[in-house]
């Protein structure tokens, strides 16, 4: 299996449970893993036949930037549906961090995995 990997895509949005977290955007960070067949683009050297991983980041900057989500469980869970339904993706592994939100933490949120890993 390959993988096709975004690494700290970072985008500001309106998250959390507080008051205060609904008047101000916040920075969160994306890790994204995602199963894909390497093997015809590299191949024919063609990125009509890749996974596109700066069209998958422009489709997730644009959802998470407009999202209004109480919890980062949801907002993950909606990423994963895109990347899946979206970009065709049979298997993807997320982490979803919110910088700075506990202190003494470097970062807390969650990782989630969907599909069935090939």
């Amino acid at each position: 299996m390959d993988i096709v990997f975004i690494e700290d895509l970072r985008v500001d949005t309106v998250i959390g449970i507080y008051d205060w977290e609904r008047r101000v955007r916040q920075r969160l960070s994306l890790d994204v893993e995602m199963a894909f067949d390497n093997t015809v683009p590299a191949a024919t050297d063609d990125i009509a036949h890749t996974l596109n991983y700066k069209d998958v980041s422009k489709r997730l900057i644009a959802y998470i930037s407009e999202s209004n989500y109480g919890l980062v469980e949801t907002l993950a869970e909606g990423c994963a549906k895109i990347i899946r339904e979206e970009f065709g993706v049979a298997w993807v592994r997320l982490k979803l961090s919110k910088p700075g939100a506990v202190r003494g933490a470097k970062a807390v949120g969650v990782m989630i995995e969907r599909g069935t890993r090939p």
